[in-house]
C-alpha cells in the first residue's frame, strides 16, 4: 500500500502527517519520523478491517501570500 507523508519542523522536532488516514507521528530527525509514522500506520491498520482509501492521492502544493511587515 503506498501513502503519502507530510514532514514539517515544529519546536525542534519533526512531525509526519499521513493525510489519507490523519496519523501523525514525530521524531528527532526526518527519518525517525517516518519511521513512526510507518510503524503508527502498521498498528493502526492491524486494527482496521473496512478502511476504504481514495482512489486519488491528496493534492499537495506551495502557494505564496503578501506578508505584512
Amino acid at each position: 500500500m503506498r501513502l503519502s507523508a507530510v514532514i514539517s519542523k515544529e519546536e525542534g522536532e519533526y512531525v509526519a502527517l499521513c493525510p489519507e488516514l490523519d496519523i501523525a507521528s514525530q521524531g528527532d530527525s526526518i527519518e525517525d519520523a517516518l519511521a513512526n509514522l510507518k510503524e503508527a500506520v502498521e498498528l493502526y491498520l492491524e486494527d482496521e478491517k473496512d478502511i476504504k482509501l481514495s482512489d486519488i492521492a491528496p493534492f499537495v502544493t506551495t502557494f505564496e501570500v503578501k506578508a505584512c511587515a
